[in-house]
């Protein structure tokens, strides 16, 4: 495999009142903001649209679990089924098991440090 990772898909982080966060941000900072944070859009080296999320979670979320960091990083990748086999064999330490969407398909990983990570194979023509 020879880019195992094509971008940052997310960065996600919890949050008392993601409502109210949204809102500074989107005041303050000019973020087009929703309920789900804010998609950034941008174009890769072949010309594709493509999507970035920012996110805040309310902060007893369980979704970063088993992390128990503040915050969770999603990157881009390509061909996750393979690429989750490799770092399997590799000794990293593979959380729950691969979910898809209409969007794409998700996996999770932990670093050393106790970060779980999250995976996405996304499919960028769903948002459009």
């Amino acid at each position: 495999m020879k880019n195992r990772v094509t971008g940052i898909g997310g960065f996600f982080f919890k949050s008392k009142d993601p409502k109210k966060i949204n809102d500074w941000y989107k005041n303050h900072l000019g973020l087009n903001t929703d309920q789900y944070g804010c998609s950034f859009w941008w174009k890769d080296n072949d010309g594709n649209d493509c999507m970035t999320q920012w996110g805040p979670f309310k902060d007893d979320t369980t979704y970063f679990e088993p992390s128990e960091k503040q915050f969770m990083m999603n990157f881009r990748v390509e061909n996750l089924e393979a690429l989750l086999k490799a770092l399997r064999d590799e000794g990293v330490t593979v959380v729950g098991e691969v979910q898809e969407y209409d969007y794409g398909k998700f996996g999770w990983i932990m670093d050393p440090e106790g970060n779980k990570i999250e995976l996405w194979e996304p499919v960028d023509k769903a948002f459009k």
